[in-house]
């Protein structure tokens, strides 16, 4: 992957910076497609993992949709040329502002999260003379087996409506002419690597939705949401997730109805494995039985390492010499500037280039001008080499 034409590409270029295997990509989303079209579903591909214009570009291009989560969003993907039909957007805190964003826009459906914002839904549309399209976001109730600050799918958590609310969510949806329930919506979390999860959750949304069928309610669609993870440890030898057996999951376990269609929101799966954040050694420092590999990258850069202990792994591009243990830290002013503690790499030394793995998804998206920083650049295989 990083053969020496691309290693003296690199030479050229100003560290940090963010890289993307852009062979990898296609052939991530050409076996999702393919599974799609096996299946009949249909995808929106989650901006809040990447939202680089050459990403967006390639989902356009693979005919997938956009899963929207902010109004600045859902701008984004209409003016990035998604069709405006193939639009949701979600989110427990949607202003005015970005509702009637997504209502000019014409957006295929909103998924509400909680009964007031229903009604200023429908108050919004009613004042634009517009009938709003909305999937009910529900909380199944299911635990991810994720860490706590990425999974959305319990009780406790601040996602979806609850089971108990449905009859006053009834009346609400009763005396609302200005919106027009379509289906509902299901994410339980992030990262989730326990196919067993979806599962369950398929089985909950069987459950769940006969008490609108009950109603009468004709529900065209059913939302899984995404959160399939990647193999954030062993990234080099599984660069594609096992797609054929998510869907196989999916298709045996949550039968269709008449007229209805499966809607997923795939984010983190399609992006993460070909993104790299570059770096180099700035200084090896010798502390009191450790060294700290000092990268000119830092938690400005990629901050899941320090804000959730995220794990990638991390290759020296510039050595082959003997294993050594090392601290990698960045040159922020935080105790928290630490990518990984105690990792075996190939003896560092000043000028080493340092990839950090896995970095495609909620990398790049996330970084920040924290001590007033620059921002990585981007760039990208097809463009760097010949």
């Amino acid at each position: 992957m990083f053969q020496p034409a691309l290693l003296s590409a690199f030479e050229s270029l100003e560290t940090p910076f963010y890289y993307y295997d852009m062979s990898l990509l296609h052939k991530t989303l050409d076996l999702y497609t393919f599974c799609l079209k096996k299946y009949g579903y249909h995808a929106h591909y989650a901006l809040k993992a990447n939202a680089n214009d050459r990403i967006l570009d390639a989902m356009r291009t693979a005919g997938l949709g956009a899963d929207c989560v902010s109004g600045n969003e859902v701008a984004l993907a209409l003016q990035s040329g998604f069709s405006p039909d193939k639009i949701v957007f979600a989110g427990v805190g949607k202003s005015d502002k970005e509702i009637k964003t997504a209502l000019e826009g014409n957006i295929f459906s909103f998924n509400v999260e909680s009964i007031p914002e229903m009604e200023r839904i429908n108050e919004l549309a009613a004042g634009m003379g517009k009938v709003a399209n909305i999937s009910l976001r529900l909380n199944p109730d299911i635990d991810a087996h994720t860490h706590k600050y990425i999974t959305t799918g319990l009780a406790q958590n601040k996602f979806g409506i609850s089971p108990w609310m449905f009859g006053e969510v009834w009346e609400v949806l009763e005396r609302s002419k200005h919106l027009a329930l379509i289906g509902l919506h299901f994410h339980v979390g992030s990262q989730i690597t326990n196919m067993s999860v979806f599962k369950t959750l398929c089985e909950r949304v069987r459950v769940l939705q006969q008490w609108f069928l009950d109603k009468g309610a004709v529900l065209s669609v059913v939302n899984l949401g995404g959160g399939l993870g990647v193999d954030y440890q062993s990234p080099l030898e599984h660069p594609i997730v096992d797609f054929a057996s998510y869907f196989d999951i999916i298709h045996k376990n949550l039968p269709l109805l008449p007229g209805q269609e499966i809607h997923l929101e795939p984010g983190r799966a399609l992006v993460a494995q070909s993104g790299f954040l570059i770096g180099r050694v700035l200084y090896v420092k010798k502390g009191k039985g450790i060294k700290f590999a000092i990268l000119d990258a830092g938690m400005n850069d990629l901050i899941r390492p320090s804000l959730y202990g995220a794990q990638h792994h991390i290759l020296n591009l510039s050595s082959a010499g003997r294993m050594m243990r090392y601290d990698v830290v960045g040159p922020v002013c935080e105790s928290s500037d630490r990518f990984a503690k105690s990792v075996l790499l190939p003896q560092v030394s000043r000028g080493d280039f340092i990839a950090l793995c896995s970095t495609g998804a909620y990398g790049q998206v996330m970084s920040m001008r924290y001590n007033q920083r620059d921002l990585a650049e981007s760039y990208y295989s097809d463009r760097l080499l010949p």
